[in-house]
């Protein structure tokens, strides 16, 4: 992730526009606020990172808080959209669209690896911050989860799935897409054998989390 921002920021900063600067400072402040944390973070790290002065830094976003509030909304809403992933495409079967959804939303959990840990630090240090979380996911997901609850239940009505609350299959897919990633540091040495070829094992952990929850839905 740190190089593909790095890549970024240098392409903002070849370009004098204003939009192209905020750009360099967000994607320098998501580097800085997910490595470090909001306590960690210095501003001055910042904007050497995009190219830009302090003062600059602060002409477009007026605090150290104000800047992460955009990061961290901002990182809840496209985790929260992943989450709607589960919908898939309206057009494929009901259980070939929740596979294809825990698909992505582990892709996206790959794309933003940094993303599972920066988020139980901030709750544990900052718990105020659980909030603005909570609303971004229920303010995207809860009506999109509601369907899938109607969907599931005609699905088992027809005896093409098992009954279950979506509560807990959206539980499932949280579990078995977020741990590896919390957990992958943990265990790099330890299974050294499965976990050297870092792409690999998550693809292989994301093989394994689609497989685990059609288990649990297909009708038997």
């Amino acid at each position: 992730m740190k190089n593909t921002s790095d890549e970024q920021i240098k392409q903002c900063q070849g370009q004098p526009e204003k939009q192209t600067k905020e750009q360099a400072i967000l994607l320098a402040a998501e580097q800085e606020f997910l490595s470090k944390g909001y306590d960690g973070a210095r501003t001055t790290s910042i904007a050497d990172a995009a190219g830009v002065t302090h003062a600059m830094l602060h002409y477009y976003f007026r605090t150290k808080e104000q800047l992460f509030e955009r990061i961290l909304n901002e990182k809840m809403a496209l985790m929260a959209s992943s989450m709607v992933a589960v919908m898939g495409n309206p057009a494929l079967p009901l259980v070939e669209r929740i596979g294809q959804g825990i698909g992505q939303h582990f892709d996206f959990f790959i794309a933003n690896s940094e993303l599972p840990r920066f988020i139980i630090n901030e709750v544990a240090t900052h718990p105020d911050r659980l909030r603005i979380m909570q609303e971004n996911i229920v303010r995207i997901a809860g009506v999109l989860f509601a369907q899938l609850q109607q969907e599931i239940d005609a699905a088992a009505e027809r005896g093409e799935v098992e009954r279950m609350d979506v509560r807990m299959l959206i539980m499932d897919m949280l579990s078995l897409n977020i741990l590896p990633f919390l957990i992958y540091p943990v265990v790099e040495n330890v299974f050294s054998d499965m976990t050297a070829d870092r792409e690999a094992f998550f693809e292989a952990r994301k093989a394994e989390s689609i497989e685990t929850v059609m288990r649990r839905i297909k009708k038997q």
